[in-house]
């Protein structure tokens, strides 16, 4: 039977039980955090292809995305709160589903976090080629040195991204040699980016050129495109959804949170409102100035974002200025509307803040990759530390290269969709091992409960599906396809492999750094 194997919670807690973290955190310190987690990527980069797929209704698919995410983020806080260790989804699954399913869950994880890594170094070069360099230095990358192939939706005379694959092979040296974020540098990144969304808000909503007509027809593509399209406002939400992707990082900080039963909610869906209000009106300043509209197909249907049809529309003239067309969305709307320098500001503030995201996520691909190699799903010799380091500088090698050849041939949006196809699937599990757990255990030590779990968990697993089915049907099936994949790995090391199969349980003490196996006959 091969979901036969639960690894036992009371192991899996014994890891948190050796360390005692300060309750300091309030409900206004949670909300801030979560606005510096969430806001980043996704409002930078995929303004574009989400305008594409909605028009103007890329208002309401942030409104629909944000939604799902509330009640995902209250199942992850629950289940954050209660079991506050590495693997994130990946560990919860081992506690509550089982082996064979929590690796899928981490198989799908490591997806998510390269390929998203791969996305941010894409958008990140679309600032840095835009304004550092052709806006400063007056210096314009040739096509075939700044996108992919056009056949993958790069541009006309496209070969390598040399910018995307510079950058991420950057961040992964930096992350081997083990330099960390400093705290304030951090928070000084989170105050660049938040001010200068305001910043495009205020001078779009207040422009000459704002035009309510522009949003006029709202909803070109229609409400719902139809499941496997990627069009409409639920098809953009299905791909901007890649926008709220952080607010796990609130989640995990339950345990240091005062009154969490209290605090959590207001943390998480604080954080999210102001956050989808953020995105709405940043949205609306963009449609509204220079206009959103999507370039329409033959049939009707607009082209498929990060698609060869749309790079050819976007390379003639008439569409060349379009929002749909740009690799630095923000930055182009005020250069458009007049205020360059402004726009090139705003510009700055992406180049600098978005190598801090990519770290953030190549941190987290690499340290559940690290965890499943520790727990012998993965060859051990994965999880093995530098001398010199002390990082786990192997895995973190294997993924950033995977991650900079992705970043130098694929174009954002088709990154960003594949990257939520396992991100919604992590999603869809935790809500499902929460209500597991509610069932099994309801004794259990709780600091925060999800009121109505029966309502939200649900809800939980309706939304991510439903999401997960208005992905663009490619995206749709690099899950199964990869899920299958790993089930090959799986079936063929991994479950032959495993310290729990072979009857041993690691407990990991993270203050003194010491490692115990214990025989799984011998656990309390």
């Amino acid at each position: 039977m091969f979901l036969d194997r639960v690894k036992p919670l009371d192991a899996i807690l014994a890891t948190a039980e050796k360390k005692s973290l300060h309750r300091s955190l309030g409900a206004l310190q949670l909300t801030l955090f979560g606005i510096g987690c969430i806001i980043g990527t996704g409002i930078f980069v995929l303004t574009s292809a989400g305008a594409q797929k909605a028009g103007p209704g890329l208002m309401l698919a942030f409104v629909i995305a944000g939604a799902v995410c509330i009640v995902a983020a209250l199942c992850y806080a629950e289940i954050a709160a209660m079991i506050p260790v590495a693997g994130s989804a990946y560990t919860y699954s081992y506690a509550t589903m089982g082996e064979f399913l929590a690796w899928t869950v981490g198989w799908a994880l490591v997806l998510e976090y390269a390929i998203a890594a791969s996305a941010v170094s894409v958008g990140w070069s679309g600032y840095f080629s835009g304004t550092i360099l052709n806006e400063f230095l007056g210096v314009q990358l040739p096509a075939w040195l700044s996108a992919g192939p056009l056949a993958l939706g790069g541009a006309a005379g496209g070969f390598i991204n040399l910018p995307a694959l510079i950058i991420a092979l950057l961040v992964t040296w930096l992350l081997m040699i083990g330099t960390t974020e400093s705290a304030r540098v951090n928070a000084v990144l989170v105050a660049i980016k938040i001010t200068a969304l305001t910043v495009f808000i205020a001078l779009t909503l207040t422009s000459a050129y704002f035009d309510p007509d522009k949003f006029n027809p709202f909803l070109p593509a229609g409400l719902f495109g139809g499941f496997g399209s990627g069009v409409g406002a639920v098809g953009a939400a299905a791909t901007i959804f890649f926008a709220y992707v952080g607010f796990d990082a609130v989640s995990t900080a339950a345990e240091e949170t005062r009154n969490p039963q209290r605090n959590v909610p207001i943390g998480l869906v604080g954080s999210l409102l102001i956050c989808t209000i953020f995105y709405i009106l940043v949205a609306a300043g963009a449609v509204g100035t220079i206009g959103g509209q999507p370039i329409m197909g033959p049939n009707g249907i607009p082209f498929p974002a990060g698609s060869e049809e749309l790079a050819r529309q976007c390379a003639l003239p008439q569409y060349a200025g379009q929002l749909v067309c740009s690799n630095e969305a923000l930055a182009h709307v005020l250069r458009e509307i007049g205020f360059s320098g402004i726009g090139n500001m705003l510009g700055i503030a992406a180049f600098l803040a978005l190598p801090s995201v990519i770290l953030i996520l190549l941190f987290g691909q690499t340290r559940i990759f690290f965890v499943m190699a520790r727990d012998g799903l993965l060859p051990e010799t994965l999880s093995a530390v530098h001398p010199k380091w002390k990082t786990p500088y192997k895995v973190t090698l294997l993924t950033g290269i995977v991650v900079a050849v992705a970043a130098a041939f694929l174009p954002v949006g088709a990154l960003a969709d594949i990257a939520n196809a396992g991100t919604l699937y992590a999603f869809l599990m935790v809500a499902v091992a929460v209500m597991l757990l509610r069932r099994r255990d309801p004794q259990r030590k709780r600091p925060f409960r999800v009121p109505g779990l029966m309502i939200v968990g649900p809800l939980t697993i309706a939304g991510c599906l439903f999401l997960f089915l208005n992905l663009p049907l490619e995206a749709m099936i690099v899950l199964p396809v990869w899920t299958l994949v790993g089930a090959v790995v799986y079936f063929s090391y991994s479950r032959r492999n495993s310290h729990l199969g072979r009857g041993v349980v690691e407990v990991v003490d993270d203050v003194a750094g010491h490692e115990t196996m214990l025989p799984i006959d011998d656990r309390r």
